[in-house]
């Protein structure tokens, strides 16, 4: 990625984290990343892209972390737990990128992005399509609809994750532990 472009995924991260879609103009994304507003339409058609390739971006590095040292061939409970702290752990280190995310998620922009998601569209599926699949097939899951413990399995981190974002609560590795088990606990047969 260039330098410019760089400038203004931060800036506009940062932007939208704090301020929403909405209040995080153009002009505001083009003054805090430093160039003219006429830069970002340079490497970015509209907005609307801007925020779309934004969040693609900080999914492909949550991505890479959380798969580091994943066991593909490993027990469902092995793979859910490594997945789960490993998302955690992204996250409480990254909460400029949660934010972000939690913005793109609640909005017009994630709905269709977390359907396709979730219902395994091809080309869109993930690890925890997978895994999820697998762990009912090997009925070690609830047999439940994939939306179902999607929302059981990372609801309660989410929240986690958020207050400890809003310094309501320090995660730390023990309790980091504790809190994926608990969500293992809530889709596990």
């Amino acid at each position: 990625m260039s330098c410019k472009r760089d400038d203004i995924f931060n800036a506009a991260r940062k932007l939208i984290a704090e301020c929403g879609f909405h209040g995080a103009s153009v002009s505001l994304i083009a003054d805090r990343a430093g160039v003219g507003a006429g830069t970002i339409y340079l490497y970015f058609k509209s907005k609307d892209i801007l925020i779309n390739e934004l969040y693609r971006d900080i999914e492909k590095r949550v991505s890479a972390f959380i798969l580091k040292g994943y066991p593909e061939t490993g027990p469902i409970r092995e793979r859910f737990i490594h997945l789960g702290t490993r998302l955690i752990t992204y996250f409480i280190a990254n909460p400029l990128d949660f934010r972000y995310g939690e913005q793109f998620y609640n909005s017009p922009y994630g709905t269709a992005f977390r359907r396709d998601r979730i219902m395994g569209e091809p080309g869109k599926r993930t690890v925890y399509n997978d895994l999820f699949e697998q762990g009912v097939a090997q009925q070690v899951l609830k047999d439940l609809p994939f939306f179902v413990i999607d929302s059981l399995a990372f609801g309660p981190l989410l929240a986690v994750m958020r207050d400890h974002i809003l310094g309501f609560i320090t995660l730390d590795k023990p309790l980091i532990e504790e809190v994926v088990a608990a969500s293992w606990d809530s889709v596990r047969r």
